[in-house]
Parts: C-alpha cells; structure tokens; sequence
C-alpha cells in the first residue's frame, strides 16, 4: 500500500505502514521562540528534515541583530574557531561547546553560506566576511531560503507562556492566541542590543519550565572609569595596549585602537576585555585598567627615547616639548599624573627620576574599573541558561523532553571577531537536527 502524507512544501509516498510511523515521526511540528541567526538556522535545518516549521519573532522581521553585526559586514566566523580550539568562547561546559563545534565547524559554517550565495574572504585576525561586506546580503539568503522551505514566520508575535501538555507544548502569545507544538527551540538571545529583539524575556519562559539562570552581565561592551580627567581627553585615540588586573594578577592583555570617552573607555581591544572586567565586578572585585601607550617600546627604551629628546630641547619647557609625540591634550596630564607640576619647567631641570615617572604613566597607567555601559550598548550577554541542565550533545533540556536552546540564551559567549556568530550557527545547527530526529 502507498500511503501519501500532506507536508507543507510537499507530497511524500509511503510505501508501507512502517515507513509511514516514521515519515509522519519527521513531519512533527516545531516552534523555533526567536528569529536570529541561531533561530533561522535552526528552523532551515528542521525543515530540510521534513518538519513543519514555525518561527515566533516578537519583531516585525526577523534577523536584525544580524544587520549589525561587524558593524555591519556580518563577521560571519572565525577560521582559528574549532572544537580543539575554543579559547574565545566562554561556558562553564567547555565539553558541551567542543561538542557542538565538532557537529557543524567553521568549515560547514562557510559551505552552507556559499551554497546559499555568499562568497567570503578572510580577513586579519582569521575573521571571514561576505565578499559583498554587507550583513543584509547574509539575511537576505537566509530568508530567502526559509522562504523557499515553506517555513512559517509570524512576526510580531511575543510568546509569552509555554507549557509541556503530555507530549505537546502549548504556547500563548502577548494577544493570548495559542498554538501547539511537538518541539520547541528557545532562541531568543540574551539582554543585549534590546532594541534589536534581546531582552532576557527567555528567561522567564526557561525558569517556568524548571530551568536555572546564571546571572547575566554584558560583555564586549565599553567600561566605566574613576577619573577626574575623562572630561578634558575624551575623544582622544591612540593605538596601544590594555590589561585587566585583578588583585594585582593580569587576566587578560589586548592591543589595538583605544579611545577615551567621556564616561570610560572604548575601542576593540576594551571590548574584548570587557568580560573579564565586569563579571570581577559581579564578583565584587575591584579590576584594574592598566594602559600602555608605547607597546612597542620597554621602559627602558622610552626613557632613552625621552632623554635623548629633553637632551635636544635643553631650553625649551617640558610640557612643549612632548608636542608631536603625544596628543596635545594628554600632556599636562601626563606630566600631573607623573607627579610633575611645574610644567614649564626646562627641559634641562628635569631629573632621571622624572623621567622615569613620565614613563611609568606612559607605560603603565591605571584606572579603576566602575562598570560598564547599559545593555543597549553591549554586543553579547553572558550568563543565561545554566547549561549543567542541558544536554551536552543534543542542547535539549535534561529536565523536559522536546524542548531545545541555542544561542546566546545560553552561558555560552565569545570574543569579538565571529566566534558568536559561529556559536550561533552550530548551536542552531545541532538543535534543528535533533529535535526532527528525537
């Protein structure tokens, strides 16, 4: 006997009764909570699978935060990201991340966009981007391809309750329409960006069902400074090196492009410091920002480097003397902060030790920590969903069957660069894949 099954994208035959169990097991219903790229990635797996597929996005279109990724030119992954390397990502299962990289790595990250039309390239730092540099082209294939699939999207549409009904799940949206589902995929992100869709409402439906939260904080975000100075060098950049210190130990060092601002500071290689920063503060610690100006001079070097030019200047003032080797407006705060206050005093006057005190501040500079910019300002959450409830090869729930999470909703987060792209994507990946073979 031929059994024919109804699918939304198509007629499948059946050639017998055992089949059809199993045709009519993938043909079960999925309801992806979140319209991002792990929810888009998600739902383009599930669907290939067979499922019927339905994707809950409380915005009025999916995919925004993708928009701004890589300011922009959505930095796609990360060529040095693999499950023997997981450095840039964060997670207190590191098992559970090597795991789901090893099901969908970098590699099948760059061959599922190519197939959709995204070349890519390479870029410094291992970072891949599509050759177009534009993040709208990476949704417009993803959404193009949800279309193609059959995928249902109901936008602005916030689910609000979700409940395991013997083995459904009936899920009530801000109007209190219901809907039922076989599975559920929880990706609705974390906290940041909230004007992009992020704002931990996850949480809530994940505690509902049993789940514990690791208390979120943002990360890759800009900090917060104690400095009578901030006002006066604000917009100043300058390419150098930043360290965080917690009770006097170096956590982490990054160089690039750093530029005080009226609150803080700013710049890429604050931002990818920025975690270790601020969970110290969640932990009531007090970090430390320690700045170099001149990385790529030693203390010694510099002191030769300023004395040799003093030695030049004899008779001209100290503080004009520095023109042309640092911003204007850092120089009398340089030479304060050195314990220097006269400071038109000649160069012929100054002391070894003086110079030496330049060159402390130059070199080693620190600020205390205060805290961060808000959420809004922040590019991933850390924190969320307690991944010990989770399973590390499938991303279902221990404690209700049927019932996924990916992305960002979970303690997993990563360094600037693509790496929570790509966590996106594998996560989005694996959950798509077990809950139509589950």
């Amino acid at each position: 006997m031929i059994l024919y099954i109804m699918s939304k994208n198509k007629n499948i035959a059946v050639e017998n009764d055992a089949t059809a169990k199993g045709v009519i097991a993938m043909l079960r219903e999925i309801a992806i909570i979140g319209g991002g790229a792990a929810g888009m990635m998600a739902a383009i797996v599930a669907a290939r699978n067979g499922a019927n597929v339905v994707i809950y996005e409380k915005m009025n279109r999916v995919g925004k935060k993708i928009l701004a990724t890589g300011n922009g030119r959505c930095n796609l992954t990360n060529i040095n990201l693999s499950h023997q390397n997981i450095g840039c990502l964060h997670s207190t299962n590191r098992d559970l991340v090597r795991n789901i990289l090893k099901q969908f790595t970098v590699e099948n990250t760059i061959d599922f966009f190519e197939i959709l039309g995204i070349a890519h390239k390479v870029e410094a730092g291992g970072k891949v981007f599509p050759m177009s540099d534009q993040a709208s082209s990476v949704l417009d294939v993803l959404r193009y391809e949800i279309d193609k699939l059959g995928i249902s999207v109901l936008c602005d549409c916030e689910i609000q309750s979700v409940k395991k009904i013997k083995d459904q799940f009936l899920l009530k949206d801000q109007n209190g329409v219901e809907y039922r589902a076989d599975r559920v995929i929880m990706v609705t992100g974390g906290m940041s960006s909230p004007s992009l869709g992020s704002n931990g409402s996850g949480y809530g439906l994940a505690k509902s069902l049993g789940h514990k939260v690791v208390k979120p904080f943002p990360a890759l975000v800009q900090l917060k400074l104690e400095s009578p100075f901030l006002k006066v060098i604000k917009g100043i950049k300058f390419d150098g090196e930043a360290s965080i210190l917690v009770d006097r130990e170096a956590l982490r060092k990054e160089e690039g492009e750093i530029l005080f601002t009226e609150y803080g500071i700013s710049g890429p290689p604050i931002l990818q410091l920025s975690r270790s920063a601020v969970e110290a503060l969640e932990y009531k610690k007090k970090p430390q920002l320690k700045i170099d100006m001149f990385p790529s001079h030693t203390h010694d070097e510099l002191v030769a480097l300023i004395s040799l030019r003093l030695s030049y200047q004899y008779d001209r003032p100290l503080d004009f003397s520095f023109i042309g080797l640092i911003n204007k407006r850092m120089i009398p705060i340089i030479l304060k902060e050195a314990g220097i206050h006269h400071l038109d005093k000649l160069c012929s006057e100054v002391s070894n030790k003086e110079i030496r005190n330049i060159v402390k501040i130059l070199k080693d500079w620190e600020f205390s920590i205060t805290g961060s910019q808000t959420w809004a300002n922040s590019q991933v959450t850390a924190g969320g969903i307690d991944v010990s409830s989770i399973c590390p090869e499938t991303l279902e729930s221990k404690l209700v069957k049927g019932l996924f999470f990916a992305g960002e909703i979970l303690d997993v987060d990563g360094d600037c660069g693509g790496y929570n792209l790509q966590w996106a994507w594998s996560s989005g990946y694996v959950v798509g894949n077990e809950a139509t073979i589950k």
